[in-house]
């Protein structure tokens, strides 16, 4: 049920490949409440997926972006501001990839140039983003940035490989950034730890189906979805979260605050 709580807000949305990316649910929840955005994902990524029925749906522009080429953030930002008519309430940094796992190397045995590009795809980019908003002074005063992550930042799963770094790099960016721009504009910048969801790129997880079977019966509440997740998205770019910055917000089903569990040990 839509309440228009995100109406005459304006963002950019970035990671939409497919129905089952989050950056997808979050779009199509962000138009159901009155928000106009910019959708944005790399070329390669665009001509693999179908952001193009998701613009078509939300009545969205479309602005390909490398998020790590500067040049292309610039354009992306100005040409969004132009576009929605004005400055920026939200934007969405739904991106990560890592060649290392993508090509099955063992994480003790990690192509360096790889890992490199995992980070700068994965977190780096986020601090890209954001300092190019700042620089374009792109965000309106109250605004709200977010980046979604994973537990694997905290504790170790052995097949995630060198993403665990990235989002690890991400959270702290994130609040480094927060403190910032929290200070200069008064922007939110937070990042949520979303259960393991079954999406495109979390599909190329080794064993992922493991992971997500684990997760939910490690949380008292069960996974939560995709839909879930765009619904916390929602909410966070509203003006009903104003004052939550630099937190890694936990949207896990329980599943961070819980040891074991009667499921788990084949008792429920």
């Amino acid at each position: 049920m839509a309440n228009d709580i995100l109406k005459g807000k304006r963002g950019i949305i970035f990671g939409a490949l497919d129905e089952h990316s989050i950056a997808w649910k979050v779009a199509e929840r962000a138009a159901e409440e009155g928000a106009i955005f910019t959708l944005t994902n790399a070329p390669i990524a665009m001509r693999m997926g179908k952001i193009n029925d998701l613009a078509a749906k939300c009545n969205a522009e479309i602005i390909p972006a490398d998020a790590t080429s500067i040049e292309d953030l610039e354009n992306l930002v100005n040409g969004s501001m132009d576009k929605l008519g004005g400055k920026l309430d939200f934007v969405l940094h739904s991106i990560g990839m890592s060649p290392n796992v993508r090509k099955s190397k063992p994480y003790t045995g990690l192509n360096y140039d790889f890992f490199q590009k995992t980070i700068d795809v994965s977190a780096l980019s986020f601090h890209k983003v954001m300092q190019t908003t700042m620089k374009l002074d792109a965000m309106n005063e109250w605004s709200s940035i977010l980046a979604l992550t994973y537990i694997a930042a905290q504790r170790t799963f052995p097949d995630y490989s060198d993403m665990a770094e990235a989002k690890s790099m991400l959270e702290s960016i994130a609040r480094s950034f927060g403190y910032h721009y929290g200070t200069a504009k008064h922007v939110r910048v937070n990042t949520i730890s979303q259960s393991p969801t079954r999406t495109t790129a979390g599909s190329g997880v080794k064993g992922f189906d493991d992971f997500i079977d684990f997760a939910d019966k490690m949380s008292p509440l069960g996974n939560a979805t995709a839909e879930d997740c765009a619904n916390y998205c929602i909410s966070m770019f509203s003006d009903l979260t104003r004052m939550v910055t630099m937190q890694n917000l936990m949207h896990d089903g329980g599943f961070s605050s819980t040891g074991i569990t009667a499921k788990m040990l084949g008792k429920d």
